[in-house]
C-alpha cells in the first residue's frame, strides 16, 4: 500500500514567514531596550531653563507617602489615600533602582521648566519622566509638591501637612 503523497512546503512561505518573525522579534527588542531620555543639558541646548528644583525623596509609611526635602531632610508633605500616579511613578523609578543595583537612599530631582513642563528625574539611573505626558492632573499632582516644599500645602486630595508628629516618625 502506497501513502498518499503529501505536498512539499513552498519554501518562499517558509521564508516570508521566518522573515516576518525576525521583523517582529527585532522590532520588539528595539522598544524593549533602553533609551537614554532626555538630560538637564538636552532640554538646556533647546532653550528651555529650570525654573524651580527640588531634591526629594519618597517613602511609604503605613499606607502613606512621605515626602521630604532630598537635601535638608525637612518633611515637604504626607499623602493619605490613593494619590495612584504618585505611588505609580514612585514605585516604578524605585523599580528601576532594585533592577540597575542601585541604593534607594539618593533623592529624586523634581523641576518646573520654562515651557511650563514638570519632570522627575533619577540622577543615580538616569530614567526621566515627563510628568505632563499623562495629563495636567498627573502633572499637578507633582506640580503640587514644589508648591508644597515652598510652605503651600494646598495640595488636592487628602494631604496631612507637615507635623511634629509626622516629622519623628
Amino acid at each position: 500500500m502506497k501513502s498518499p503523497e503529501r505536498p512539499a512546503p513552498h519554501t518562499g512561505l517558509l521564508v516570508a514567514g521566518v522573515a516576518i518573525a525576525g521583523i517582529i522579534s527585532l522590532t520588539m527588542w528595539l522598544s524593549a531596550r533602553d533609551t537614554p531620555a532626555p538630560s538637564v543639558d538636552t532640554r538646556v541646548a533647546a532653550g528651555t531653563a529650570p525654573v524651580a528644583t527640588l531634591s526629594v525623596q519618597f517613602a511609604d509609611r503605613d499606607g502613606d507617602v512621605v515626602i521630604t526635602d532630598g537635601t535638608s531632610g525637612e518633611l515637604i508633605t504626607v499623602l493619605s489615600g490613593e494619590h495612584g500616579f504618585v505611588r505609580s511613578v514612585m514605585r516604578g523609578m524605585a523599580r528601576e533602582r532594585r533592577a540597575r543595583q542601585v541604593p534607594q537612599t539618593p533623592p529624586f530631582r523634581l523641576m518646573r521648566w520654562s515651557d511650563g513642563r514638570t519632570t522627575l528625574d533619577d540622577p543615580s539611573t538616569g530614567r526621566w519622566v515627563e510628568l505632563d505626558a499623562f495629563g495636567p492632573d498627573n502633572a499637578g499632582a507633582f506640580a503640587a509638591i514644589l508648591h508644597a516644599s515652598r510652605g503651600d500645602t494646598r495640595i488636592s486630595g487628602t494631604t496631612r501637612p507637615a507635623t511634629e508628629d509626622s516629622r519623628r516618625q
